[in-house]
């Protein structure tokens, strides 16, 4: 089957739960799925009842979609992703963006974990992306490849300017109401994983510009832009990951720093979504 059709298929059953016609889709990184406390009068359907849905297989993700309201914003939200690293294919990774947007969804807001390459940063501080990295011998593959359906969009979709600036210079303003909020804002690069990366690795990342280096996010913000959705991409830095050879990290140090990070993030989150409602593109 066709992903346009798989797509197709999938909203129908979406909407046989709910009439609602989401604004904004939000894909919820590791450990970040506790906002989805926050939305009102929501339904929640398990990946599992969704055809053609992948299974979330890490620990961090609930594995369920959720249609709602967040700040009076009718959204669709990820409550947990699925990585190439699981062994699925980048077309079943980014099936879940094209439904978003068949259900009405015209920006994406996509958040991950991601270590702080950069000397600067700190656990618990935050990065908008400004742009990415997708090298091959990193993630090396493009969920694009193969056949191009016209109906999603256009065969060469261009990314000089993914991360939509005025939806960055909206996280700014939120930002500056949280003392608390640290904000940075810089380049991600995806990496395969799942296994951390090596020092050399990253003192090879930190060299080609890389401020933050996670396994996700670049493959639903190819797919988006592809549907002329606009984007935003919001780290969580979890860990250091400079290069040095005294840092170490595991899953466990990523979810316990996204745990004390969940007030920060749903404060920011929630300012986010209530400007969306009230943007519009220049």
């Amino acid at each position: 089957m066709l992903q346009y059709e798989q797509a197709t298929e999938a909203a129908a059953v979406i909407r046989k739960h709910t009439d609602r016609r989401p604004e904004v889709a939000i894909v919820l990184g590791s450990g970040l799925g506790d906002l989805v406390a926050d939305l009102k009068d929501a339904i929640a359907i398990p990946y599992a009842e969704i055809p053609h849905f992948a299974r979330s297989t890490v620990v961090g993700h609930a594995g369920r979609l959720l249609i709602g309201l967040l700040e009076n914003v009718p959204v669709v939200v990820m409550q947990g992703r699925f990585h190439f690293y699981e062994g699925y294919a980048l077309q079943m990774i980014t099936l879940p963006v094209r439904v978003m947007s068949l259900l009405g969804a015209k920006t994406l807001i996509v958040t991950n974990a991601a270590g702080g390459v950069n000397p600067q940063y700190r656990p618990g501080d935050f990065m908008l992306i400004r742009d990415h990295i997708n090298m091959p011998g990193l993630a090396g593959a493009n969920p694009l490849v193969g056949a191009n359906e016209e109906r999603f969009g256009l065969r060469f979709p261009p990314l000089a300017h993914a991360y939509d600036a005025q939806l960055r210079k909206l996280a700014h303003s939120v930002a500056q109401s949280y003392p608390e909020i640290t904000l940075h804002e810089g380049v991600y690069t995806m990496v395969a994983g799942p296994s951390f990366e090596t020092s050399a690795e990253l003192r090879f990342l930190r060299t080609i510009g890389t401020d933050a280096v996670g396994m996700s996010t670049v493959p639903e913000v190819i797919v988006a832009r592809h549907m002329q959705m606009r984007v935003l991409g919001l780290s969580l830095i979890t860990n250091l990951a400079t290069g040095e050879e005294t840092e170490e990290v595991n899953h466990t140090e990523v979810l316990t720093t996204a745990d004390a990070a969940r007030p920060k993030f749903a404060n920011l989150a929630r300012g986010i979504v209530r400007g969306i409602a009230n943007y519009s593109p220049s």
